[in-house]
């Protein structure tokens, strides 16, 4: 059974345990160090070939600069091309477990996060065509796919990284043609949100105590094209607004969410004054958003207030420049938000910036040589 509200549960205890364990691992295989190069996290994408998925694994140092760190196949196939989605990537909550599509495949891969890598653990059938992104509360999983007529499908996690399929679990979107973009849980993980770019409607299922969904319950996006989104941690729920891809015309809204799934508009349809905005995430301390602006080459800040409302950062709405010609698609911030990585489809890289105190973005150096096709990111 999957307990509701106790989180001293049985359950979750034994995920605190793992995640402790998993961090002193970290922290001895790093005790030694003294010279800052150690890495101290990690960032990841996966080729999403369509001759062999793999994840491509760079380390992360104190400072923040990345350094290869190896190729791992997840068994399954991607499609070489763009997936319009975010969330192919995820870790799980304690960074124990990585999670991939294979939309190729239309299978999902695990593996574990060890100080000397990653480990494949499983790979299962996603319970639809072309998966697209992954939502992951403690030990439950969920797959949006974005083939057929679309779906959601729940998985729960063993200990030894295996994924068991819930019986049950499958649910549809809004109807046909939906163009799904995103799956996630909530931060209670009592409430899962999908967007419909197609549609222009955001769906949300109500999450049981067995892991099993009721809905959906489809909505109406504020702005035109939702996409990207995330949550801040009083879990005010942020989604961006590519307005299907008209010049400048993107933007970002902020709701509430009730316990029964219901959204209320918190901040309408903000403008970034950029191009296809696509990619959301959210500073630890909830005081930023960054979205990732693919058609003009750059990211936005936004201010996020206690009540919810967001206030764009930089008047221009550039906060940063990944470079021209560089179409930025998913980004990711380290676990402790110091650090923003961008994938940029067009160059093939990673760019990588330095987050300050006020939400400004200082450029670092990146990555070259990113395989072409690559989507996902995902890093701690």
């Amino acid at each position: 059974m999957r307990k509701e509200t106790n989180k001293q549960s049985g359950r979750f205890v034994t995920v605190a345990l793992q995640s402790l364990v998993v961090a002193c691992a970290f922290q001895l295989s790093n005790a030694n160090a003294s010279d800052g190069d150690s890495a101290v996290g990690a960032v990841y994408t996966m080729t999403n070939s369509s001759s062999g998925n793999a994840i491509l694994a760079f380390d992360r140092k104190a400072n923040g600069m990345l350094t290869a760190a190896g190729s791992y196949p997840t068994g399954g196939t991607g499609t070489g091309a763009g997936l319009g989605n975010q969330g192919a990537v995820v870790l799980s909550e304690n960074n124990r477990w990585l999670y991939v599509v294979n939309a190729g495949s239309n299978d999902i891969s695990v593996f574990a996060v060890r100080p000397d890598g990653l480990k494949l653990t499983d790979r299962v059938d996603a319970g639809g065509l072309k998966p697209v992104s992954l939502a992951v509360d403690r030990e439950l999983v969920y797959v949006l796919n974005a083939g057929g007529n679309g779906n959601i499908s729940g998985f729960s996690q063993r200990r030894n990284g295996h994924l068991e399929p819930l019986a049950g679990s499958a649910r549809t979107l809004s109807g046909a043609g939906t163009g799904p973009a995103q799956i996630s849980f909530n931060p209670d993980g009592h409430v899962l949100v999908v967007t419909e770019k197609a549609t222009n409607l955001i769906d949300t299922y109500l999450v049981d105590g067995d892991g099993l969904t009721s809905g959906p319950q489809p909505q109406s996006s504020v702005g035109t094209t939702p996409f990207g989104f995330s949550f801040d941690k009083r879990g005010h729920l942020l989604v961006s607004e590519a307005a299907g891809g008209a010049s400048d015309a993107g933007s970002l809204s902020s709701y509430s969410v009730d316990e029964n799934g219901v959204l209320e508009v918190i901040s309408a349809s903000v403008p970034t004054t950029e191009t296809a905005i696509c990619w959301v995430v959210v500073t630890k301390n909830s005081k930023f958003a960054y979205v990732s602006n693919a058609g003009s080459g750059s990211l936005s800040a936004y201010r996020i207030a206690q009540q919810g409302t967001i206030t764009l950062r930089d008047a221009d709405g550039r906060t940063a420049n990944t470079g021209a010609g560089s179409t930025p698609i998913d980004i990711a911030l380290s676990n402790d938000s110091h650090f923003i990585y961008t994938l940029n489809a067009g160059t093939h890289t990673l760019g990588a910036f330095e987050v300050q105190a006020n939400g400004a973005l200082a450029p670092m150096t990146g990555i070259d040589g990113i395989a072409v096709g690559a989507n996902g990111l995902a890093a701690y």
